[in-house]
């Protein structure tokens, strides 16, 4: 079926700066019906829903939001062992990972510039490159399956069709995707206060034993 012909509409704010095209209004909502008749009666769809709304994932959206977010995931399987994502990887950054089952690892080599560091590892209900998906910027981190992982993928294309058939979703799911990012990085600037305070004690308490 061709899809019915829509007027495009500019993309409020952020939006259209990220993605850079123009959002258009659905004039036919059994698109989105359609969309959402595909994975009815899926237990995994049903999962992958509860999982994007939960506190690890993007809490701000609905169920029926996250419904209709995940009719435009693909289901993926990733055998342990497999780097997904490589830190610094500029060609690899058009998709978001939703954890369903297994864990992963992250590791960077920024603090020791040598071997990779383990910077923490995720299980299911995690979402796993979301900055990529947004902004197209290197990977900041190198992402290892550490065991067999089920997982839903959404790429930028998917996103874009997202935007053209239900631009309201998609302004919910970009809002809820900045602002978790802007909770992870506040969470950083706090680590980040915590090492200066303890590097100052430290430098205190080495002068005080050794004076100049």
């Amino acid at each position: 079926m061709q899809p019915a012909q829509t007027i495009a509409t500019p993309v409020p704010g952020m939006i259209g700066r990220l993605l850079g095209k123009k959002a258009a209004e659905p004039v036919d909502p059994r698109i989105r019906e359609e969309r959402l008749r595909q994975i009815a009666g899926s237990t995994a769809a049903d999962r992958a829903a509860d999982m994007l709304t939960a506190p690890s994932a993007l809490m701000q959206l609905s169920h029926d939001e996250a419904r209709a977010i995940v009719a435009y995931m693909q289901p993926r399987r990733i055998p342990e062992g497999t780097t997904f994502i490589r830190e610094g990887d500029t060609d690899n950054t058009g998709f978001m990972l939703l954890v369903l089952d297994g864990e992963v690892t992250i590791e960077t080599i920024v603090v020791s510039r040598t071997a990779p560091i383990t910077v923490t590892v995720l299980g299911p209900g995690n979402l796993i490159g979301e900055m990529g998906l947004l902004d197209g910027s290197p990977r900041s981190a190198s992402c290892t399956a550490m065991s067999d992982l089920r997982c839903a993928i959404l790429t930028r294309d998917a996103l874009n069709q997202l935007l053209s058939d239900d631009p309201r979703t998609a302004a919910k799911l970009m809002m809820a995707v900045s602002l978790r990012i802007a909770q992870r990085m506040r969470e950083s600037q706090e680590k980040l206060k915590l090492y200066a305070q303890l590097t100052q004690a430290m430098n205190e308490e080495i002068n005080e034993l050794m004076p100049l």
